[in-house]
């Protein structure tokens, strides 16, 4: 995964990183933490600028956070949680899990969505309940671009910092990416072959 990205990235360059962002808050499987260090990187050895490439990972990353939180809004609580009713076995999320995301959001309000930003795979997750609440567009998209942009930051900047060392941060991130996206997969196949058949 870390050499496919490293090529994407250098290909595509600018628009890579954002659509590599997109694709991570749309689909987690594909982690930010190899996508945006590796933009630092390219940025250090000259490849693309530092700033624009935090910048386009986190329009990126922001279009994503606004897909879900417009899935959310549009289809609406009602209907998610028929939906759920009818194939939680699929999605691997039960009625109860949706209420608990949903509790959790209304005591929470902004900062779940500001810190939420800022948490591997809750990333993703957190527009939904903000999109069932209905919260304001312009408040959620402010919330999510400073949680985004802390985050992106953080990542681009270590990669930038690494410089050649990166190669060996290769060594065992590629391994780790693959764990992660396995580890992904098993929870699911665990939680749909669990749960009840409906």
């Amino acid at each position: 995964m870390f050499e496919w990205i490293t090529g994407f990235i250098a290909q595509a360059g600018l628009l890579g990183v954002a659509a590599l962002m997109f694709v991570e808050n749309v689909f987690p499987p594909i982690p930010s933490e190899l996508v945006m260090p590796l933009a630092g990187f390219n940025a250090a050895q000259g490849e693309m600028a530092l700033i624009p490439s935090i910048m386009a990972g986190s329009a990126g990353s922001l279009a994503g956070a606004w897909f879900w939180y417009w899935v959310a809004r549009r289809t609406g609580a009602e209907r998610i949680q028929s939906f759920v009713d009818r194939h939680g076995r699929w999605t691997a999320i039960s009625g109860a899990d949706l209420e608990k995301s949903q509790a959790w959001f209304d005591r929470r309000g902004g900062w779940a969505v500001l810190l939420g930003r800022l948490i591997p795979t809750v990333r993703t997750f957190v527009s939904v309940p903000a999109g069932l609440a209905r919260m304001p567009i312009g408040r959620f998209l402010a919330l999510s671009l400073v949680g985004t942009l802390i985050w992106n930051s953080i990542l681009a900047i270590s990669g930038f910092l690494l410089q050649s060392q990166y190669h060996l941060v290769a060594e065992w991130l590629d391994p780790l990416a693959w764990i992660v996206l396995f580890g992904f997969l098993a929870a699911y196949l665990w939680k749909v072959f669990k749960a009840p058949a409906r």
